[in-house]
């Protein structure tokens, strides 16, 4: 197994589940599983335009939600119900979280490598111990770049100090695991931690 493990955190250490949120914060308008699935694509548009500015720190909640509001034509209400409702939504998945543990206690080092924006990373670091385990982490709102932009997995190669050979990326998202395979590390795409701890014995 490599020696270096770094994490994504929505969808793999933290549970992302957009539609679900939008159902308990926005019923009247994700009215069916259909209604839900094209609100995430409208509310958060792939996590590109103004939610991607969010992710990569270039805007505020004050300013992100009234744009949102005008451009879906909501209630500013409405919109900021969703945004304070995301932290109740990232809830640590416990057999990654045991994982990492595992991970950390057999000699891994473990780092991070998030599109987040800051209110949410401020959350996370204050809420859950385990964030200790991790020797260094990076989130897209303090440094500006977000995945999968190649300038990112270049900052976090060079300021964890990894040896891409010897580093392998856990991601939900097959566009990330792509570009961070492109830069030498293994990867390895996310769809339960058994599947994950599989594909790392694997990897030895």
């Amino acid at each position: 197994m490599k020696k270096h493990v770094v994490f994504d955190f929505g969808g793999v250490v933290f549970q992302w589940r957009p539609s679900e949120l939008l159902k308990r914060t926005l019923p009247h308008r994700a009215v069916d599983e259909a209604a839900a699935q094209q609100l995430v694509l409208d509310f958060f548009q792939n996590y590109q335009g103004d939610w991607g500015r969010f992710d990569r720190g270039t805007i505020e909640i004050p300013e992100l939600a009234p744009l949102i509001a005008e451009r879906l034509g909501f209630e500013l209400g409405e919109v900021q119900a969703v945004i304070d409702a995301v932290p109740g939504e990232l809830e640590a998945q416990k057999e990654t979280v045991d994982l990492l543990h595992r991970l950390h206690d057999n000699g891994h080092r473990l780092y991070f490598l998030s599109n987040m924006p800051e209110p949410y990373a401020v959350h996370l670091e204050s809420t859950h111990e385990f964030f200790s385990r991790f020797t260094d982490g990076v989130f897209s709102s303090r440094v500006k770049l977000i995945k999968p932009e190649p300038e990112i997995f270049e900052l976090a190669t060079k300021r964890f100090g990894i040896e891409p050979a010897q580093t392998v990326f856990i991601d939900d998202v097959a566009k990330n695991v792509e570009i961070a395979r492109a830069h030498g590390w293994h990867a390895i795409q996310f769809i339960t931690a058994k599947q994950v701890e599989a594909d790392l014995e694997a990897l030895a």
